[in-house]
């Protein structure tokens, strides 16, 4: 995977591995730049802003929409500014989850959460900073010169992010505590919210490069599927893993009396499970040829990853 856009030839050298760090040092380098420190009082809030943002973590939104993109060549000046939106309305959703109100975490990616590095005030104003950043981003000239397609930007990752995707999906999260979820609501609640955002991703990425109504389809169906498998592997770390693995409490779901479909179904029925959506989000990529192999190494990552 090339910084001028071009996907990676097959044969290179470079392993999936190699692909994300790339794409993750040019998304941080992107991060660090659209969130510069201002010297007044509000100085604060982005630097709890940067705190989360720039702390790390895999980038695979990101990556999932350069890696997207890339099959239509866009440059990647563009599409690292479409990813670093997606991340940062990632990273806004990890503040807000970890708070006392929410999942109540003092961890995360091995250091203290950002309510606990600030407070909790700063942490749900440096949430929403980010939140409204992310749009920002991408009703800007740079991100796309068209002004139609930064529309369409901005109205999928609303969608993705709000009462019909993320945020409606943390609100079944929250009731799931009080009640039983069967198979068919336990799927919702994860569609909502770990794949619309990880799909949209893999959206904007198509979109940034006026890819036409069937392969946005397809963009959209790899990414809901690699989604459920993602939160399916979740689901099994927070089982299996340690603390030090993950950088963040575990078994908190069990402790909560939660469904997912690895209590439901136990683990090794939750790893075939995981295993037949990873091969539903590859045949997605079918139409792209060899040009979608790093979407399809993601797609094997999300099962295989150890945090």
């Amino acid at each position: 995977m090339s910084h001028t856009g071009a996907a990676s030839a097959p044969g290179d050298s470079l392993t999936f591995a190699d692909d994300l760090r790339d794409v993750a040092k040019g998304v941080n380098v992107c991060l660090d730049a659209l969130l510069p420190l201002p010297m007044g009082g509000e100085k604060r809030v982005v630097e709890a802003m940067r705190y989360s943002a720039l702390d790390g973590g895999k980038r695979l939104r990101p990556f999932l929409a350069v890696a997207s993109a890339d099959l239509f060549d866009v440059p990647h000046v563009q599409s690292l500014r479409a990813g670093a939106a997606v991340e940062m309305v990632h990273c806004y959703s990890l503040i807000h989850d970890d708070l006392p109100a929410m999942d109540d975490d003092d961890l995360r990616r091995g250091r203290p959460t950002c309510h606990k590095a600030f407070d909790e005030a700063t942490a749900i104003l440096a949430g929403d900073a980010l939140l409204t950043r992310a749009f920002s981003v991408l009703s800007d000239e740079a991100t796309h010169p068209s002004g139609d397609t930064r529309a369409r930007l901005i109205a999928a990752l609303a969608e993705a992010a709000g009462a019909e995707g993320m945020v409606g999906g943390q609100m079944l999260d929250l009731l799931a505590e009080q009640s039983d979820l069967g198979e068919g609501e336990i799927e919702r609640l994860q569609a909502l919210k770990t794949g619309k955002l990880l799909a949209v991703s893999c959206q904007i990425g198509g979109m940034l490069g006026q890819a036409d109504a069937a392969a946005l389809e397809d963009l959209k169906t790899y990414g809901l599927c690699l989604g459920a498998a993602f939160q399916i592997a979740d689901d099994l770390l927070d089982l299996e893993a340690t603390e030090s693995d993950l950088g963040k409490a575990t078994g908190k779901d069990g402790a909560a009396g939660k469904a997912t479909f690895v209590s439901l179904h136990g683990p090794e029925r939750a790893r075939k499970r995981a295993k037949t959506l990873v091969d539903q989000a590859v045949a997605a990529l079918s139409r792209f040829g060899e040009t979608a192999e790093p979407l399809r190494a993601a797609a094997a990552f999300t099962v295989d990853r150890r945090s």
